[in-house]
């Protein structure tokens, strides 16, 4: 950066010292990737809008500092005005799959195994991207084993039809939610073989009344099967997150689930080590009690992101049994605070993506003149 001895303040000098400061969410500019709107220079006021690409509630101060302090290092700045939009947009998706109505992007939360604390992640993912600011649905696609419904204390609601043809969602924590399980009783085992089980799941996204979502976070049956592989082929998956512990057997199967999400063309958000460590609540001692380093090892290995490890602990599952898990249960705790980092990295990743561009797209009729 040039000294601000030798630097005349104008839009140019402003722009250079704007991208050469790095956006703490992505790590790259805010000026190459297109974030700054309307930068204006009025005697010594400066003005711009950021719009970040993904929900900055608690950190939207600290990038507005960010951003004034690198202005303020010109000679001349007398005022600095900035604006940080909420606006998220919606991304790409495979070519030939139609975005959902009313749903912008959709994260599908995979594991390659079950046991891994997939479902647990999912919906403490979507707390902390709607405490971030974003609107937020839950789409509990496990139809075999339907959780989210006890996870967020909606077990005995039903969803509402006004036309008899599609449903409303359930409002749980400030989310939409919509699951299997909120259709049929607590007991009632889901005997469908495959091809039924993939067309009731379609029917579930397709035909709830979503409103308005930036962000549908999709809980996907653990394990890559029928299901798995129709919804990542068939439906407008923008990204996927990858659950997993460090366990040796977790990781083989979290490697099956990351390689059939590229195969079908779905971004890698990134992957989340979930019980990485134990903490003894008597000693203070840690224990890897499923090994160390598994999830980053995967990371390294197919050049995805690590969005972060979550502890072993036993709060988790009681929250999540509670009906309010730990990021609104427990706001202000450490792990709260884990999982709205994994959160806003994911957020982040999924912002770097290519917007979708269908909607400007002209229809073109034929007509026989």
């Amino acid at each position: 950066m040039a000294s601000s001895a030798a630097t005349t303040l104008s839009v140019q000098s402003i722009n250079d010292v704007l991208q050469a400061t790095p956006d703490p969410g992505t790590g790259k500019d805010f000026v190459s990737t297109r974030r700054i709107r309307g930068l204006t220079l009025e005697g010594g006021t400066v003005r711009f809008e950021v719009e970040p690409g993904y929900p900055v509630r608690s950190r939207r101060e600290s990038i507005r500092n960010l951003l004034a302090d690198a202005v303020r290092t010109l000679p001349g700045v007398e005022r600095i005005e900035i604006e940080i939009s909420d606006r998220i947009v919606a991304h790409a998706v495979r070519n030939g799959v139609k975005l959902l109505p009313f749903v912008k992007n959709i994260i599908a939360v995979a594991s390659g195994k079950g046991g891994v604390g997939k479902s647990t992640t999912a919906v403490n993912l979507a707390l902390a991207l709607a405490a971030e600011g974003a609107s937020v649905g839950v789409l509990d696609a496990d139809i075999y084993g339907p959780s989210v419904p006890q996870m967020l204390g909606i077990g005995s609601c039903r969803p509402e039809s006004a036309d008899g043809e599609t449903m409303e969602p359930v409002e749980a924590h400030g989310l939409q939610v919509m699951s299997v399980g909120l259709l049929v009783d607590d007991d009632t085992p889901m005997v469908w073989r495959g091809p039924l089980a993939t067309k009731a799941l379609t029917q579930l996204m397709t035909e709830t009344r979503w409103r308005d979502l930036d962000y549908l976070v999709a809980d996907l049956p653990p394990g890559t099967g029928d299901i798995q592989l129709s919804l990542a082929q068939n439906a407008p998956l923008t990204g996927a997150v990858i659950v997993t512990t460090p366990q040796d057997i977790a990781l083989i199967d979290a490697r099956k689930g990351l390689k059939m999400f590229e195969k079908v063309n779905v971004p890698i958000l990134g992957v989340v080590e979930n019980m990485s460590i134990h903490i003894c609540s008597g000693c203070g001692r840690e224990e890897h009690i499923f090994g160390a380093g598994g999830g980053q090892k995967i990371c390294d290995d197919y050049g995805v992101p690590f969005l972060g490890a979550l502890p072993l602990d036993l709060k988790i599952r009681e929250e999540a049994d509670s009906g309010a898990p730990t990021v609104v249960n427990s706001p202000d705790s450490r792990i709260a605070e884990i999982y709205r980092d994994i959160a806003r990295k994911t957020a982040a990743a999924l912002a770097g993506i290519p917007r979708d561009m269908s909607h400007k797209f002209p229809n073109i009729v034929v007509q026989n003149g």
